[in-house]
């Protein structure tokens, strides 16, 4: 059964809009929270959670948090459960990706119901336009073991979308140097801004990180963007929630799935923490078991 979940606002998801509140980015540390809503304080921009022990940080306590979306206040409760990532600068703290885990308000409804993927998910056929212009879809891979993040070409912050497809670059390159698992595996970079990431501007982008450029072939690793009419129902199964800025940047959550040669979800990323060598070994686990 699909996990549902309460992104909120798409606003307080992971970021990659350079302005608002927070400490500097070069000084932040970030934690994983879960805890429970206690209250809100709408006036402040503020909610207190029954937090966890965050190893290395804190012990467990009833604490306050600023949020460095204040506007999703209203979409929390005492009660819910939520996770979170607390953004821990020299001189305040933060709290931003929340998502609620536990509802304890009933009759709120959020606007979108977001699917956490969970191993053994059955991925959808979802079709998308590449870099070559060519309409592809997901079930077109089976066979293959493929690796999936998101991304959009704009982004401004090295961190997001960049750090993906870096390290993509790596697991190409690291894949390419085993002809048989190279083989068995294709790598996909979805961009959820379809209107300014067309094929031409995807096929730049592309060649320039696997440092091919116009050799680029783009045979294992492709850059694609959902058609229209996916575009909402793919990001939703992958929990990516997105926010168009009036500056043109985007605030979005980040999403990266290894999935069987059957279709279905083998392991799922949420953050930007993981690493091309934690992938290398799931894609080597599921050679070595298929």
């Amino acid at each position: 059964m699909f996990a549902l979940l309460a992104v909120l606002g798409l606003c307080g998801v992971v970021g990659c809009h350079g302005a608002g509140q927070g400490p500097a980015a070069s000084q932040v540390k970030r934690y994983a929270v879960r805890g429970v809503v206690v209250s809100t304080d709408a006036s402040k921009g503020e909610v207190t959670v029954d937090t966890e022990a965050i190893p290395g940080y804190m012990d467990a306590m009833i604490m306050p948090y600023k949020l460095k979306q204040p506007n999703i206040i209203s979409e929390l409760h005492p009660g819910d459960r939520i996770t979170a990532t607390l953004l821990a600068g020299e001189d305040s703290d933060f709290l931003d990706e929340i998502v609620i885990v536990g509802q304890k308000k009933l009759d709120y409804v959020p606007k979108v119901s977001y699917h956490m993927p969970q191993p053994g998910d059955e991925v959808p056929d979802f079709a998308l336009l590449n870099e070559n212009g060519q309409t592809v879809h997901l079930a077109q891979l089976h066979g293959k073991i493929v690796l999936l993040t998101f991304i959009y070409t704009r982004c401004p912050l090295a961190d997001y979308c960049p750090r993906m497809s870096r390290n993509f670059a790596e697991l190409d390159k690291a894949l390419a140097k085993n002809p048989a698992l190279y083989a068995k595996t294709h790598l996909l970079s979805v961009s959820f801004d379809p209107k300014y990431d067309t094929p031409k501007v995807l096929r730049s982008y592309g060649g320039a990180y696997t440092g091919r450029y116009t050799q680029e072939t783009f045979d294992h690793w492709e850059f694609a963007a959902p058609q229209q009419h996916d575009l909402d129902k793919m990001l939703q199964f992958f929990l990516v929630g997105v926010t168009p800025e009036k500056d043109k940047t985007i605030t979005h959550s980040l999403s990266t799935a290894v999935i069987t040669p059957g279709g279905r979800i083998y392991k799922w990323y949420g953050t930007n923490d993981w690493t091309p060598e934690q992938i290398l070994a799931d894609v080597n686990d599921l050679a070595a078991n298929k």
